[in-house]
């Protein structure tokens, strides 16, 4: 019953996520985000739960326009109950922000499977890139997803292989101006020097450890099937599939070198895991287990929340 709804794409899937994240964020505002109530507080909690949102409308958008799942509504809800996993990645807007810029980029690199316009595609992924670094710097380990896009569309044009430091450049270049006018300085819109951190005391809680165990155990789980479903897909397909992949693999490696490990840093996994968990759940024929895989993801987000 559970999957039957999500099966297809609902509007009701829609409202039921909608409400999943909106619980999310504000829990993360009851247990993360101290901040003075003001009137101009609530306007920006509702502005920042909007982006939020759109977030997870992007979500859908790049995996039912690149044909990532089987025009399930299974991603989003995934997506959404491991915001309710793990509440702190709603409480950091600079992370909310610069998820979304990567979220902008991985569309367009998924997109030059159509070979149209490559060029603009390269352009705008590494832009968009290197907008979500000015908002949290370990994001620039998505670069990595370009070449290798290139690589795995065996792209050997030179000039396209040039195309995103283009894009860098021109980043740098409005950050240094928008710099120079709000700040009166060539840098000031550039954070300090990166840092590192393999602290994991953080998640030492109960409401980590098992938010983490269900990610890493639904996760791996779920890629051992995805990767062997890969040779599967239609050629042409294929390289999409991996890009997912190595999404997750680079978001697992911005964990550990996250500098402030207090949860936040999780959100840049949800997207592409929440893919290839789906994935999964596409395979599953036996209807009894299908239903009991989704409804033990369900599940553990409401527990957590009483731990």
């Amino acid at each position: 019953m559970i999957t039957s709804i999500f099966k297809k794409s609902k509007p009701i899937n829609f409202i039921i996520v909608f409400f999943i994240t909106l619980l999310a964020f504000l829990t993360a505002r009851l247990n993360v985000v101290n901040d003075s109530i003001e009137v101009s507080y609530y306007f920006k909690l509702v502005a920042l739960f909007l982006f939020c949102y759109l977030s997870v409308l992007l979500v859908n958008f790049i995996v039912s326009k690149h044909n990532l799942t089987k025009k399930t509504n299974y991603e989003i809800l995934l997506f959404s109950l491991f915001l309710l996993s793990i509440t702190q990645t709603t409480g950091n807007s600079n992370i909310l922000f610069s998820n979304f810029f990567i979220l902008l980029s991985f569309r367009r690199i998924i997109s030059l499977r159509s070979l149209i316009n490559p060029e603009k595609k390269l352009f705008d992924a590494a832009f968009w890139i290197a907008i979500a670094t000015l908002f949290y710097f370990w994001a620039i380990l998505f670069f990595v997803l370009i070449f290798a896009a290139l690589l795995l569309y065996s792209d050997n044009n030179i000039k396209h292989w040039l195309i995103p430091f283009v894009g860098i450049i021109t980043a740098f270049i409005i950050s240094i101006s928008i710099s120079i006018i709000l700040n009166n300085n060539f840098f000031g819109v550039f954070s300090g020097l990166p840092e590192v951190s393999y602290n994991f005391n953080t998640y030492n809680t109960s409401q980590f450890l098992v938010a983490i165990t269900m990610l890493l155990s639904f996760g791996i789980w779920s890629s051992l099937f995805y990767i062997r479903s890969i040779k599967n897909k239609k050629r042409a397909f294929r390289p999409a599939f991996k890009i997912v992949f190595f999404a997750v693999l680079i978001s697992f490696i911005l964990v550990i070198l996250a500098p402030n490990k207090n949860g936040s840093e999780f959100l840049f996994m949800f997207a592409p895991l929440a893919i290839i968990i789906t994935n999964y759940i596409e395979t599953i024929n036996e209807k009894w287990f299908r239903e009991l895989f989704l409804l033990a993801l369900i599940i553990t987000p409401f527990v957590i929340l009483f731990l």
